[in-house]
């Protein structure tokens, strides 16, 4: 929805997703996240960076040289909570495995959608009656996502200028029209004239 809506303004941009953004990507997330089998939190940890390495050589970078936006739906933050946090590596090891996925790449622009976890919870259980497809991410306990999440509020709290919470209750509208309007003013949509298409190069301002 958020990539329709800045397409909408003449804004090239293009959606992804990790894991699964690259072929390659998509293999191991079947692999990992779709397995019944007992995954190492170490082999856990380093498959999503073995992804992340594919995704940001091989889609993420050479859409930015394009002078395209790119939009993730997840990023090394996920890591650094999920893995780190979650499972309980320390901040040194994620770090480290993080940066040789990335390179260094940052977003310019992270969107936490932050609710409760019992309302997280419930939701799974609702999407889980619609017969939506599960994964071994979802099946954790309310300790292990409150970790979660604690450490997603932390990051906001040391990076507010990068990453910035947007309040998830509601329904998708509600949260949809939260999430263009905080996009837009980082990108100065409004300051843009109507008829101008692309104006200046906004490839760095919103790259995952």
């Amino acid at each position: 929805m958020l990539a329709d809506s800045l397409r909408s303004t003449g804004l090239d941009v293009i959606a992804t997703r990790e894991p699964g953004g690259t072929p390659l990507g998509r293999r191991l997330r079947e692999a990992f996240l779709e397995t019944d089998e007992a995954v190492a939190p170490m082999a856990e940890l380093l498959a999503f960076a073995a992804d992340r390495a594919q995704h940001v050589e091989f889609f993420i970078k050479p859409a930015i040289a394009e002078g395209r936006i790119v939009i993730s739906d997840r990023y090394a933050d996920a890591t650094f909570a999920y893995q780190g946090a979650g499972r309980g590596f320390a901040e040194t090891i994620v770090n480290q495995v993080i940066e040789l996925a990335t390179g260094g790449l940052k977003p310019d622009l992270t969107l936490f959608f932050d609710i409760s976890v019992e309302e997280a919870l419930h939701r799974m259980v609702v999407r889980d009656e619609k017969h939506a497809k599960k994964n071994r991410m979802d099946e954790e306990t309310a300790e292990f996502y409150n970790r979660v999440r604690n450490t997603y509020l932390d990051i906001a709290r040391r990076e507010p200028k990068r990453f910035l919470l947007i309040e998830a209750s509601g329904d998708i509208e509600e949260i949809h029209a939260r999430v263009v309007v905080t996009v837009s003013e980082k990108l100065k949509l409004a300051d843009r004239p109507a008829s101008t298409q692309r104006p200046i190069d906004f490839s760095k301002c919103l790259r995952s």
